[in-house]
Parts: C-alpha cells; sequence; structure tokens
C-alpha cells in the first residue's frame, strides 16, 4: 500500500491567495531580478490559471531583460545605450503589479516567450 504525504499540497490557491503572490512575484522582481521569477515558477506554476500565467511572464521578461543586456553589451554603440533595459525593466515591472492587482492577466510587451505552458 503506497503512503501518500500528508504535507504535499497540490490544491490550487484561492483567487485572493493567486493575486496576491502575483503581484509579489512583479514586485519581488523588482530588487531580485532573476531570482524571483525563477524561484515563484518552480513553486507556484499548476497552482492557478492565474499565478501560473504571471510567474511565467514574468520569468519569460526576466530572460529578454537579461538576453537584451547581453546584446547591448558586446556591442559597441550598446555601451551608449545600456541605461535603456534597467529603466524598461522597472517600469513594466510596476505597470505588470498594477494591472496584476487589478486582476488583469498581464502579459509584458516586446517579450520572448521562452517558457511556455
Amino acid at each position: 500500500m503506497a503512503k501518500s504525504n500528508p504535507y504535499a499540497s497540490n490544491s490550487p490557491m484561492s483567487k485572493d491567495g493567486e493575486k496576491a503572490w502575483a503581484v509579489a512575484g512583479h514586485l519581488l522582481a523588482i530588487p531580485f531580478e532573476f531570482l524571483a521569477p525563477v524561484i515563484g515558477y518552480i513553486a507556484f506554476n499548476g497552482k492557478g490559471p492565474f499565478i501560473s500565467h504571471h510567474v511565467r511572464q514574468s520569468l519569460n521578461f526576466g530572460i529578454t531583460m537579461l538576453l537584451a543586456v547581453v546584446v547591448l553589451a558586446v556591442s559597441i554603440i550598446g555601451w551608449v545605450l545600456l541605461w535603456v533595459p534597467p529603466l524598461v525593466w522597472l517600469i513594466f515591472r510596476i505597470i505588470a503589479a498594477i494591472k496584476t492587482s487589478q486582476g488583469e492577466f498581464y502579459k509584458y510587451p516586446l517579450t520572448i516567450e521562452f517558457v511556455k505552458k
């Protein structure tokens, strides 16, 4: 007879819980750019449609911004424009948190979808 783990939780989150964690995921990505989206994706993907969408979007945006910084860093003209990605990153993270708190399925503009459903 197989024993089940009484501490494992695969149940979906409540709507308010999903929204709160989705907003926190976007806001925590401001000081912890790449770490917060990765941890959020591992911890919350599959817990509900709203939170799954937002952790995936946050992770994809983080990867896209990292790629943009690398491309700019290796080009000569990119050194002049290296200040742009952090500014875009901060503005879009704040917009994402606001839209998420309003219950919208926000999608970052100009983001490559590396991580799919």
